[in-house]
């Protein structure tokens, strides 16, 4: 079973994305980068809107679409009503947009522009000093990681990207749908 999956990622990442580098290659803005195995993340916490810290390991078993941004970045802004269309399409499948703002003046400003542009279903994350950015190597703006319900990063992304459009969305339940193998005497 574990391998069939394996394999429908691996058919989808190609029919969606002909031009798809592998590991190891060096990621081009706009194309994902698909990691098979999906690779282990360093440690980085981020903030909700209250200043709550959190781990990638708070949210263990959902499909995590971290997209770290700024409202002063324009490709950053032209993909946020792509991520909350999806946000709102995908949530009841457990797959959440955990958009990490890099913006230093915090909540308040990522308040303002979600009212002004609409936004409205992805909650307020922060990384105000930019260091998950720096510790998932992030090299520029917009970067988007899809990482798998382990916790281990699937996809890649640098630049921006329609994240509602169809061959995105059947990248991410891909990613969803795809298990660890089962080790021997496992229920």
């Amino acid at each position: 079973m574990w391998a069939r999956r394996q394999a429908l990622v691996a058919s989808l990442l190609t029919c969606a994305m002909p031009a798809l580098p592998r590991q190891g290659k060096a990621a081009q803005p706009g194309v994902p980068e698909a990691f098979d195995p999906p690779r282990p993340l360093p440690a980085f916490t981020f903030h909700d809107e209250a200043g709550t810290e959190h781990t990638v390991a708070d949210f263990r078993g959902d499909v995590l679409v971290i997209n770290l941004w700024a409202t002063w970045c324009p490709p950053c802004v032209a993909e946020m009503p792509t991520l909350d269309r999806l946000q709102a399409m995908l949530a009841p499948e457990n797959v959440r947009v955990l958009a990490l703002s890099q913006d230093r003046g915090g909540a308040p400003v990522v308040r303002r522009f979600y009212e002004r542009t609409g936004v409205k279903h992805l909650p307020i994350w922060l990384d105000l000093r930019g260091a998950a950015a720096r510790m998932l190597g992030a090299r520029g703006l917009p970067t988007t990681l899809v990482v798998d319900r382990e916790g281990r990063e699937a996809m890649r992304l640098a630049g921006e990207a329609e994240w509602d459009a169809p061959e995105m969305v059947r990248l991410i339940r891909a990613i969803g749908r795809s298990e660890p193998p089962r080790t021997a005497g496992a229920t």
